[in-house]
């Protein structure tokens, strides 16, 4: 019984040594992969400074990048407000009473001319007041940015009265900031499709990139123009002046005062009749007189003369 007991006993112990010694020897074979991670780990950490070396490059330049913007907008903007680097499209229009509209508009232009300013369009028209036909005036200018206030200024020193004015601004330097975005993208595109255009080697896959590069250009020059319309445009502010003439206050006409209508009087008709009658018998009177006077001399010699011959022909028959 003893020596079974030690057996059992002795195999127990085999039994639980292999068991602990499992884990310790599946250890290293589970920890192997585990080596070169920490071997590595010196590697990746020093090539932390590389990788962390493009984004430190792509912020200062970045960083670097910004003065060049804010630099190609103040090109095109800084005339409209130096002061923070913003394009701003500015647009006015101005209606005004002058006291002759000639006058006013070589005023206009000299003021134009002064601030270095052009004239886009003009418009001249007449309109008939009370048989005058008095003219009018639309002048549609253009004055440099940092002139606006001055031009404005003096625009309305040249009129009887201010009718109306409106002014309006257009904040356009995020959209010019994205096309020259789009820009330098468009361009590095481009320099690439020259570069596979210079590697191809059929003329099927020649054609195929020129097409694509002609693409690419035609969008380059659709955002340079559109570059080029917001920096002239916000270099150069549009005011529309519009002259209006005095035109005098028309002359009220009198208004007729009614009468009132008439009353029946007796006694100023039977004046009025017996006016009529005297005037009546005046008339004839007077015209008994005349044909006694006048044309019975007249008529008597001829009648004479005709009874006579009558009888002397009648005697002799």
């Amino acid at each position: 019984m003893k020596t079974l007991f030690r057996v059992s006993l002795f195999v127990t112990l085999v039994v639980t040594l292999l068991t602990a010694c499992a884990p310790s020897g599946s250890a290293p074979a589970a920890r192997a992969p585990e080596q070169p991670l920490v071997e590595s780990l010196p590697m990746a950490t020093a090539m932390l400074p590389m990788a962390a070396a493009p984004a430190d490059e792509q912020k200062s330049a970045d960083s670097a990048g910004m003065p060049g913007q804010n630099a190609a907008v103040q090109t095109g903007a800084e005339a409209a407000n130096p002061q923070s680097g913003r394009m701003v499209l500015k647009n006015a229009e101005v209606r005004l009473l002058v006291a002759e509209t000639d006058n006013a508009i070589d005023r206009s232009l000299q003021v134009v001319s002064d601030l270095g300013g052009y004239v886009i369009s003009s418009r001249v028209w007449y309109q008939e007041f009370s048989g005058i036909n008095f003219k009018y005036a639309t002048l549609s200018i253009g004055v440099p940015s940092t002139q606006f206030e001055t031009a404005m200024r003096r625009f309305r020193s040249l009129s009887l009265k201010v009718l109306d004015e409106t002014a309006s601004g257009q904040d356009v330097t995020d959209e010019y900031v994205d096309l020259q975005s789009q820009l330098t993208n468009l361009e590095a595109t481009r320099d690439r499709i020259r570069g596979f255009l210079a590697e191809a080697k059929t003329v099927e896959e020649s054609l195929r990139i020129n097409q694509e590069l002609t693409n690419i250009e035609a969008q380059i020059e659709q955002v340079k123009g559109r570059m080029n319309y917001l920096s002239n445009r916000a270099a150069y502010s549009t005011i529309t002046l519009t002259l209006e003439p005095d035109i005098p206050p028309a002359t009220a006409t009198p208004t007729p005062t009614p009468t009132a209508p008439p009353t029946w009087k007796p006694g100023e008709t039977v004046d009025a009749a017996q006016k009529s009658v005297v005037f009546i018998y005046q008339r004839l009177i007077e015209l008994f007189i005349w044909i006694v006077i006048v044309l019975v001399p007249l008529a008597l010699p001829p009648a004479l003369f005709i009874w006579l011959v009558y009888k002397f022909f009648s005697r002799r028959k």
